[in-house]
């Protein structure tokens, strides 16, 4: 029996940030900057003169000058107050630091369209996954209501097991796992709270991982990721940080290995190349070994997972230990979902307004014979 697995970014499902519904990540760049530093500004213990002022700028700078409410965030001041709005106009942060008030940056949502969800569920129904890791997914409530309300409809069947463990990124993009009937979820690694040495965070989100018992006896290790972004940030700072989060994937990897697990897979958005000095350290000698580098993978002419399809948006992958390789029967991608508007591949009928795209992602799926 054939085992297909995919992973697909869906760019949450339900509810999508505003601030990362523009049509690139250009658009809101600065306004993702200054959200973050921000954010880190608010959680320092004392605020001095000059970070105060420098509040006060980046509240403006978001469109929250005027009011708590602005179009892409909004501030809340649960108990305590960080800032007072004078009738005469401008901004007074009160605060003296975190201690002095109860609250946070809260980020704006909005619906995708209908047609953009029902784009996701058809993208999923074509690929017929038993094991689909799932990225920018927004909580397990969320893919449960789509495996049951839209993929159901759509394809005569659903997942009959979920799971999805928040992980560090508060704008709600998290990464969780899928899976028929037949491979039920087993035990479950989180890796949120893994630190390097110095005492940096290393996950953006989580490195799960996940033990999924097969029809035919034995087991699927799946390790789901969505390393950091490029989009925004100093382009320096975020390669530093997904080299550090694939070297600690691959240190997972490895460990799996030697403890006997021949059946592993790390899958998902690693949001850089497979040329990239970011991922060297967990695609090098010895890695986890790309699905497009076996001779059965189509990519159809062209090998980029994201946007366009050119080589150099291939940021989404299946990476398979050396019994899994072998275990390739085919692979491929799904792109009939994702905008395009050069032709350069097939995309379904309902599908002509780039906002009603299923994701910017392409699904990359491969067929094993466990």
């Amino acid at each position: 029996m054939l085992t297909r697995v995919a992973t697909f970014n869906v760019e949450n499902l339900f509810d999508r940030a505003r601030i990362l519904a523009a049509d690139t990540w250009e658009e809101h760049r600065e306004d993702l900057e200054a959200y973050a530093v921000l954010t880190r500004i608010l959680q320092q213990e004392r605020y001095s003169a000059q970070d105060k002022e420098r509040i006060a700028e980046l509240l403006v700078e978001l469109g929250l000058g005027r009011s708590d409410e602005g179009e892409l965030l909004r501030l809340r001041q649960n108990r305590g107050r960080l800032v007072r709005r004078p009738r005469e106009g401008g901004l007074v942060v009160e605060a003296d630091g975190r201690g002095d008030w109860i609250g946070w940056l809260e980020l704006r949502r909005q619906s995708p369209t209908e047609l953009a969800l029902r784009h996701t569920a058809q993208v999923v129904a074509d690929l017929a996954p038993h094991v689909l890791g799932v990225v920018e997914a927004e909580d397990r409530v969320a893919l449960g209501r789509f495996s049951r309300d839209l993929l159901e409809p759509a394809a005569g069947w659903g997942f009959e097991h979920v799971m999805l463990v928040d992980g560090n990124d508060d704008r709600g993009i998290d990464v969780g796992l899928m899976c028929r009937a037949g491979y039920p979820i087993g035990p479950i690694t989180s890796h949120v709270d893994d630190r390097t040495p110095e005492g940096l965070r290393v996950f953006s989100r989580d490195c799960p991982e996940y033990e999924v018992a097969l029809p035919g006896g034995g087991r699927l290790v799946v390790m789901v990721n969505h390393l950091k972004s490029k989009g925004y940030g100093g382009q320096a700072v975020s390669a530093r940080s997904r080299r550090r989060q694939a070297t600690r994937v691959r240190e997972l990897y490895d460990a799996r290995l030697a403890a006997g697990d021949d059946l592993v897979v790390v899958l998902g958005d690693l949001n850089d190349t497979p040329d990239s000095d970011a991922l060297a350290p967990l695609l090098g000698d010895g890695g986890p070994r790309d699905v497009s580098a076996h001779g059965t993978f189509d990519d159809g002419g062209w090998p980029g997972t994201y946007t366009t399809g050119r080589a150099g948006n291939k940021i989404d992958y299946i990476l398979c230990s050396p019994a899994v390789f072998d275990a390739i029967r085919a692979g491929g991608m799904h792109r009939r979902g994702v905008w395009t508007a050069s032709g350069r591949w097939p995309m379904y009928d309902t599908l002509t307004r780039e906002v009603d795209a299923a994701s910017d992602h392409h699904a990359v799926w491969v067929d094993l014979q466990l």
